[in-house]
């Protein structure tokens, strides 16, 4: 069997992986769902389906009076791996407009509502300069407006990643002015008007290259059920749960996970998790300092 899947194209292996997700997520699949999605005719659909059987005869059957075929009691995934972060960012991509619903493998949306985040302006030709910049590992010279400085400054960075920091977008860049490497906000850089040599290479930025791993716990305040809660919640073990974050996003990372100030300065239903090895983390951020891109 895996030999014949290792000589699947990638489209049919595409329509298969398909079929697994409506079988698992839906609980049934039919012609006119390989149809709709990917265009093909009755005919190959069909073929589709029964390749799959060929696959996993136990993953689906056919009901008669429904006229589909509809999951096994003994299904097991053969192509995909369920994961409910792809299902869950395929219904924020709908909702937000990032994807078109027919392009979506979700059948029936559930009904879907986010928190509000405040849309940030990146103007789309800067951030085609920025990623021009990275393909051709140049320089490029902004005219930046930072919190730090009352007018906006023309300096030259190389920048070399992108970077989210769950609310804003930055580009991670070596600033040739200041001579360090910093993250930039996209929304801050107001034009941009040359390129150049840079003279230095991503791989001299070590906060961006090196990890640090945050150990974060229930706080210790809360009653016995609500850690337990908490720890379902965060997928602990033994007590913990480890999140692994670049230095380059440490700041950001802390902030918002509320663990940027002591664990004290909130009710505990507030702050529902600690620092375990706080001391450690932020010793490195008081030689690091703060980011530009938060001040």
């Amino acid at each position: 069997m895996e030999s014949d899947r290792s000589e699947l194209r990638w489209g049919v292996e595409q329509r298969l992986e398909f079929i697994e997700f409506r079988l698992f997520w839906e609980g049934h699949v039919n012609r006119s769902d390989l149809m709709d999605q990917f265009g093909v005719s009755v005919n190959q659909a069909s073929t589709d389906l029964n390749r799959y059987i060929g696959f996993a005869p136990d993953n689906m059957l056919y009901d008669k009076s429904a006229r589909t075929y509809v999951r096994g009691s003994e299904f097991k995934p053969q192509f995909l791996e369920p994961d409910a972060s792809r299902y869950l960012a395929q219904l924020r991509s709908v909702a937000d407009g990032i994807l078109d619903r027919e392009d979506a493998w979700i059948a029936n949306l559930p009904p879907y509502a986010a928190a509000p985040t405040p849309v940030r302006g990146v103007n789309p030709a800067t951030l085609r300069s920025v990623v021009g910049a990275i393909r051709r590992s140049e320089a490029i010279e902004v005219k930046y407006q930072s919190l730090s400085s009352p007018e906006p400054r023309w300096r030259w960075i190389a920048p070399h990643a992108i970077a989210f920091d769950g609310f804003r977008w930055h580009t991670r860049a070596f600033c040739q002015t200041d001579d360090c490497f910093k993250d930039f906000l996209l929304s801050r850089m107001l034009e941009i008007r040359g390129s150049g040599q840079r003279n230095k290479s991503a791989g001299d930025d070590h906060d961006w290259l090196s990890e640090v791993t945050l150990e974060v716990g229930p706080h210790p305040d809360l009653s016995e059920t609500q850690a337990k809660v908490i720890a379902l919640d965060y997928g602990m073990r033994g007590g913990k749960a480890k999140i692994k974050v670049r230095r380059a996003l440490l700041y950001y990372a802390l902030k918002r996970l509320g663990l940027d100030t002591a664990p004290e300065a909130r009710a505990p239903q507030d702050q529902q998790i600690v620092l375990i090895n706080r001391d450690e983390i932020f010793s490195g951020i008081r030689a690091a300092g703060a980011p530009e891109g938060s001040k």
